[in-house]
């Protein structure tokens, strides 16, 4: 109980909020990784899965191999990133190490998205006469945006979880907040850093929640 006492204090002391290095700042830091990341992670992952799925051939290999990375701890990756050559460009081994973990549920969620688009809503967009691309952009992909929605989500609040280890690379995010606690020998700081990290990720759940219940209902069942 005076460890959640102290941690409160911590928390609700407005000192710890404002100026260098204080929450604030480390929220900031936090979300920009966290946009940069699933930025770059939905240009690679997306028009991949887009494309696979509306011709549905070779869809199923990337998806596995895509998930087979998910088998490397990202810590890993950071870690083998770091000694490698990428090690010396600041901040690049960290987004490279977030965008590899945002990737799979990227790739798979819009992949099966797009082929659970009922197949006869797909045959009657082509016998109106439109072309390929007019039926992805005009049918196949607001039927899957439910489910593009749920990897997105997925893929955010794996990210904002993940994304405390860019402290261990001397980046920026309210990771900084934990291993400053540790440094310090100080618990209630580390388990304020823990919380404000599993309450951004609520956040962010609530958030894409609330997007994928506005997205179009899809025409057909996902695989």
């Amino acid at each position: 109980m005076n460890t959640l006492a102290d941690t409160w204090d911590w928390l609700t002391t407005g000192a710890n909020w404002a100026g260098d290095g204080g929450i604030g700042q480390r929220l900031a830091e936090h979300l920009y990784l966290t946009a940069v990341c699933l930025a770059l992670s939905c240009l690679i992952a997306l028009p991949v899965a887009l494309v696979l799925g509306h011709l549905g051939r070779g869809g199923a290999l990337a998806v596995n191999i895509s998930n087979a990375g998910r088998a490397v701890p990202t810590f890993a990756v950071l870690v083998l990133l770091l000694l490698s050559p990428v090690g010396a460009y600041g901040s690049w081994p960290t987004v490279i190490a977030l965008v590899l973990f945002a990737v799979p549920p990227l790739l798979t969620n819009a992949y099966v998205g797009m082929r659970g688009v009922d197949r006869d809503v797909v045959r009657a967009a082509r016998g109106m006469g439109m072309t390929g691309t007019q039926t992805l952009v005009r049918v196949e992909l607001p039927l899957a945006m439910p489910l593009i929605v749920t990897g997105l989500r997925i893929a955010a609040v794996q990210l904002v979880a993940t994304a405390t280890i860019a402290a261990l690379a001397g980046g920026g995010g309210l990771g900084r907040v934990i291993t400053a606690g540790f440094n310090l020998a100080s618990t209630p700081q580390v388990v304020a850093g823990a919380v404000l990290v599993a309450a951004l990720a609520l956040v962010v759940e609530a958030l894409f929640e609330a997007a994928r219940r506005l997205a179009p209902r899809r025409g057909g069942s996902a695989a």
